[in-house]
């Protein structure tokens, strides 16, 4: 049975295309990119057929193509790029246990069926095969999510929905576990950015592709007396003593291993081999009796 529609993928994309012809803005793409980058190198092992599945950018394919880790990698994107597949992350092309390593940055936040793509890149993965990917989560662009309802409720009368939903570490931990992915772990980093204004922001998030694409969003154009109060109540509520504003991104990351009889597993409850007061220097007290009774 099909899942809610949250998204507009339709208008993703074309935000998206909006964003590369308007010259994008990567900061973030980069520095997340640089960071999955690092990660990987610290895996001791290196994939043959690797899918880097809905950046939007290069940034992935440049940070790994230096790494060494991937002898071939290919962009899995419905944009044209090298070396591609057209594909919607929401619909995977791949055939069953066809891929070493399956990668993703700053795209999973907008599928509609997260948990159905997950369960995908699990079948789409080799045994022992590695998916790592991040995500906008949590409390991203929280400080703007409460200008907009404020200013929309006095403007307006009423608030419509204007960032996206982000979805909260210990679902993505859960969802892992759910779609069948060995030794999963989710882990989150915190990046606040300072800007002059709250239009300044807004600028930045038209030029990553990632303004409102929400199915419910409002299609009445929003009326300047609201973006004028919005503004006001951010540099209000999120400005520092020099004046420039806050913006936080919380990005989400993601890994987990299809299973392998190489891995590691957790012991049987009781096959211990040796006593943990042992292991501690301690002396053990049976429960319900007092230390120094």
């Amino acid at each position: 049975m099909p899942g809610p529609v949250i998204f507009d993928r339709t208008l993703l994309r074309a935000r998206r295309a909006r964003a590369r012809a308007l010259g994008p803005e990567t900061f973030l793409i980069d520095r997340v990119a640089g960071e999955l980058g690092e990660r990987l190198s610290v895996v001791l092992r290196t994939f043959e057929r690797a899918v880097d599945l809905g950046t939007p950018t290069d940034a992935v394919r440049r940070a790994l193509t230096e790494g060494g880790k991937v002898a071939s990698l290919v962009t899995a994107a419905p944009y044209e790029a090298p070396l591609r597949v057209a594909a919607d992350e929401e619909a995977l092309p791949f055939a069953e246990g066809a891929l070493d390593l399956i990668v993703s940055a700053l795209a999973l936040q907008f599928v509609n069926d997260l948990p159905g793509t997950l369960i995908q890149v699990r079948r789409a993965l080799k045994p022992d095969g590695l998916f790592l990917a991040a995500l906008i989560a949590g409390d991203s662009l929280t400080e703007l999510r409460e200008a907009f309802a404020q200013a929309e409720s006095e403007v307006e009368g009423g608030v419509s929905p204007r960032v996206a939903p982000f979805a909260d570490l210990r679902e993505l931990g859960a969802l892992l576990q759910r779609a069948g992915f060995a030794l999963p772990v989710v882990d989150s980093d915190r990046l606040t950015v300072r800007y002059e204004s709250a239009f300044a922001l807004m600028r930045d998030l038209r030029r990553m592709g990632a303004t409102n694409t929400l199915i419910e969003r409002r299609r009445t154009p929003l009326k300047r007396a609201t973006l004028q109060r919005l503004a006001e109540i951010y540099a209000q509520r999120f400005a520092d003593p020099d004046g420039r504003v806050r913006a936080t991104f919380e990005i989400a990351w993601l890994s987990g291993w299809v299973p392998h009889e190489s891995q590691q597993k957790p012991l049987r409850p009781g096959s211990a081999q040796r006593r943990l007061a042992d292991a501690l220097g301690t002396k053990e007290i049976p429960t319900g009796e007092k230390p120094g009774s």
